[in-house]
């Protein structure tokens, strides 16, 4: 079985704990796209990490966790994050880099900053050098990971880089550093990742077609999308479901599971539209009760109530075969929930997103619902919940469409109510 888990809002979801709590079972686990810009928040037997490039397959010392081809990778930063979770007493021989994966060098950090900055309007990116990784990798500027393994080649590839980027961008001096202060870490770290770099192809293609369970991991979700999302505020890759296959590098069809992943209510961060987002005190509560800060930026999530036509749109883009709804928990206490069933614009009616300079015009209809008080934490099964609690999970699966397989009451693997199909 191949089985996606993608995220179905803005990112942030918790994609993490359930690539977490299905990767026990995984044979394998590719992360197809993106870069260490967003992380994804684990707590299992092991503790707590924040990851923000390495698959959370790598718990699971049976599962190959893959770098996909559709990564860029920030080598100093990988290495740094591989060495936390071998200090946390986590083995990470079983990770594998896809060698055509593309790297984020220094340079393109620095690019990032000195754009942004000279934005009119931000963007919001996280100056992680995302973008601009991108923007080389699509202007054919780009160098794949692979390059690292001869040495004099991938140094005279980065030097050229480095010299040809300032030449363009004159202006990204100020926030840049000397080339062998660059060259230093980089010829460090790739001592430490040469032994991780592999052709990823054969290993993707035995397993998919010896029937082993291989689960696909993005980063980031639907309305971050390139094309689909809030553009310009958006990641510059395809975190939907329609990315996996030239991101891992599989055949469309031999995806069969597509699990979307969303919150009890949104959040998002950076810049752009929210229609939802809350500044009274059901946005307090649902920031401070739901800890929502991001993991890599520790940036304070936007908060607001649950907008069901991104769901609706998820639902047809990613072809969600089942939900699982996330924080379920971060609602008790209120007194009323909302559900923002359509938006408003210019006297008409939307039942899915409008782009960015249109959505954030828009007046979000909203549907009231009894709150309920009592703590979720310990319920394990559905019948557990708050009747309030049930009816508002019934009434979001019957707006969108798909079945809200899982829901999920607290951050560890325990704390995830399974439904039956």
């Amino acid at each position: 079985m191949v089985h996606a888990v993608v995220g179905a809002q803005y990112g942030d979801e918790g994609k993490g704990k359930m690539v977490d709590y299905f990767a026990v079972d995984a044979n394998m686990v590719i992360r197809y796209q993106g870069g260490g810009n967003a992380g994804h928040t684990i707590v299992n037997e092991h503790g707590r990490f924040a990851l923000h490039l390495v698959p959370s397959g790598i718990f699971n010392p049976k599962t190959k966790a893959v770098l996909g081809t559709g990564v860029v990778i920030h080598p100093m930063n990988l290495v740094k994050e591989l060495a936390s979770l071998n200090e946390a007493g986590i083995a990470t021989g079983n990770l594998v880099i896809s060698e055509r994966a593309h790297l984020v060098l220094p340079y393109h950090v620095w690019q990032d900053q000195y754009e942004e900055y000279a934005r009119s309007r931000k963007v919001g990116t996280t100056l992680q050098g995302i973008g601009p990784a991108y923007q080389d990798k699509a202007g054919r500027f780009g160098i794949q990971i692979g390059e690292m393994r001869d040495l004099e080649h991938f140094r005279r590839r980065v030097e050229q880089a480095y010299a040809a980027k300032l030449e363009r961008m004159p202006g990204m001096k100020e926030f840049a550093q000397p080339f062998q202060t660059l060259w230093d870490e980089l010829a460090e770290a790739r001592e430490y990742l040469l032994p991780y770099i592999q052709n990823t192809m054969p290993l993707i293609q035995d397993a998919v077609q010896s029937g082993k369970y291989v689960l696909l991991e993005g980063q980031l979700g639907i309305m971050r999308d390139l094309d689909w999302g809030v553009y310009p505020f958006v990641t510059s890759s395809s975190p939907i479901a329609g990315g996996i296959p030239a991101g891992a590098g599989l055949p469309p069809q031999a995806v069969t599971r597509v699990t979307g992943i969303t919150k009890a209510y949104t959040t998002a961060v950076g810049a752009g539209p929210f229609p939802t987002a809350l500044a009274d005190e059901y946005g307090t509560h649902l920031q401070e009760q739901g800890h929502e800060y991001g993991a890599t930026t520790g940036r304070r999530r936007d908060c607001g109530w649950l907008d069901i036509p991104t769901l609706r749109y998820g639902a047809w883009i990613n072809g969600y075969t089942e939900l699982a709804m996330m924080k379920l928990d971060v609602l008790s206490g209120l007194d009323q929930v909302a559900l923002c069933v359509a938006y408003e614009w210019n006297g008409k009616r939307y039942d899915t997103p409008l782009p960015a300079y249109q959505l954030e015009q828009v007046t979000p209809v909203y549907e009231w619902h009894e709150g309920w008080t009592e703590d979720l934490s310990d319920c394990r099964r559905f019948e557990e919940l708050p009747e309030a609690a049930q009816r508002f999970v019934a009434r979001i699966e019957e707006l969108v469409g798909v079945p809200i397989r899982y829901v999920s009451v607290g951050p560890e693997r325990n704390q995830t109510i399974v439904r039956s199909a």
